[in-house]
């Protein structure tokens, strides 16, 4: 019996020692690598990069999208978070922008709401550099040297890459109603013109949208469907206390008289904002 018990030991023995031997052979064999450096990837220059044309005139009055969005691509992958630092979540609340009829869907970031958004594909047709017309780092205040803006240049806006006076007030400015000869806001007596801004404005000012920024066909149709469309770029999404002055852009039958209101506007909308056929045709 203890014969017996010896040999089967010894031939687990055996066996187990095999099955490690096998095991060891079988495991990944760690072959000694020389140590290399990281291939180096170049880097481009930031100062090279804030230097570029594109960020000056005349480059930046022709630069595309594509080129703005190489380099400033977070401006439409940024999203808005999920909740704000002290817990509140953003699909419990409503910003200020979705309070008005016109914006479908969850709450954005600013650049997307004005480039990608569906109300702004639909109305708008915004670009980069409808906006930013370029900056020079060196001249963030007038008269920082000899060939720059002077000092009495109001016109300049000081350390702002946008000039909002010229931009965003097109669209954010108050609802001009004393020059429009209402008897006060148009929130208080739109019903009173069916909330319909073409109630007036069919027979008024027939020239209007014309500009590359905007669409004008759908502009004009969803003023059709109503109001809620043109007062939210006339009024509904004011955050200046004044009116944007627009060119007052002669029309068919338009009176020969000119308004107090109107003295010393434009005729015309900027040139760099007139489709090319009218600015072959307008002086």
């Amino acid at each position: 019996m203890k014969h017996a018990l010896a040999a089967a030991a010894a031939v687990i023995a055996v066996a187990a020692g095999f099955i490690l031997w096998i095991a060891a052979d079988m495991a990944p064999r760690v072959e000694f690598v020389p140590y290399a450096e990281p291939v180096a990837v170049p880097e481009q220059s930031y100062l090279r990069a804030v230097y570029s044309p594109l960020h000056y005139r005349p480059a930046i009055g022709t630069a595309t999208d594509a080129q703005c969005l190489a380099c400033h691509r977070e401006v439409l992958e940024d999203r808005v978070r999920a909740a704000s630092p002290s817990g509140l979540k953003s699909e419990s609340l409503r910003a200020w922008y979705q309070e008005t009829p016109t914006y479908a869907g969850e709450q954005d970031t600013f650049h997307r709401r004005h480039l990608v958004a569906p109300l702004a594909k639909r109305l708008m047709s915004l670009q980069c550099n409808t906006c930013h017309q370029g900056h020079d780092p060196r001249e963030e205040a007038q008269g920082a040297a000899a060939d720059s803006v002077q000092q009495d240049d109001t016109g300049f806006a000081l350390r702002k890459q946008v000039n909002p006076e010229t931009t965003c007030l097109k669209c954010h400015g108050q609802f001009p109603w004393q020059v429009m000869g209402l008897p006060g806001p148009w929130v208080e007596h739109k019903a009173a013109f069916g909330n319909n801004c073409l109630t007036c404005h069919a027979a008024i000012r027939t020239q209007r949208h014309e500009v590359t920024y905007l669409n004008g066909t759908a502009i004009e149709q969803a003023g059709k469907e109503g109001a809620d469309a043109c007062y939210g770029c006339h009024g509904g999404r004011s955050w200046y206390r004044i009116s944007y002055p627009y060119a007052r852009t002669p029309w068919p039958e338009m009176p020969a008289g000119v308004p107090e209101w109107a003295r010393g506007r434009p005729t015309q909308s900027e040139a760099r904002f007139l489709k090319r056929a009218e600015q072959g045709t307008r002086p």
